[in-house]
């Protein structure tokens, strides 16, 4: 569905079940910004829940990577907020249980390395669009 995520090369995946620890179970890198895919596996579905970014471009052109709390990619899939201003370590988990979701399949690209800079930003909007064009609706978690 996404051909716009195969020219990158540092990526990959990772599950959370509702009982672990996202801090733990996450292997996104600390230094990098980039999207990410966030799959729910419940009831022997598979759905595309959430797209997320980390990062932007700054006006100078060179990219915004967080360093604050564990840093990069991994800073904003942890500690970042979701479902209110609650950070993602304990929302996550809690929504989980709440919509019977078994696991959670996280899929990570970094889109600042091997000569590409593409602003996250901008392909989260992209990637939305092409959903969007496909399913009429953005994926449930992520808002209107």
């Amino acid at each position: 569905m996404f051909d716009e995520l195969s020219k990158y090369s540092h990526y990959g995946h990772f599950f959370l079940q509702p009982n672990d620890s996202l801090k733990e179970v996450c292997n996104a890198p600390t230094d990098k910004s980039g999207v990410l895919l966030v799959y729910a596996l419940a009831r022997g579905e598979i759905e595309l829940v959430y797209i997320g970014c980390s990062g932007r471009h700054l006006k100078d052109g060179s990219m915004f990577i967080r360093s604050a709390g564990l840093g990069g990619m991994k800073d904003r899939i942890v500690n970042g907020h979701q479902f209110g201003k609650v950070p993602r370590h304990k929302s996550w988990p809690k929504q989980m249980k709440g919509e019977g979701i078994d696991a959670l399949d996280v899929y990570w690209y970094v889109t600042h390395d091997n000569g590409f800079s593409d602003c996250p930003v901008k392909l989260r909007k992209e990637l939305s669009r092409v959903f969007c064009d496909i399913y009429g609706k953005l994926p449930r978690w992520n808002k209107k």
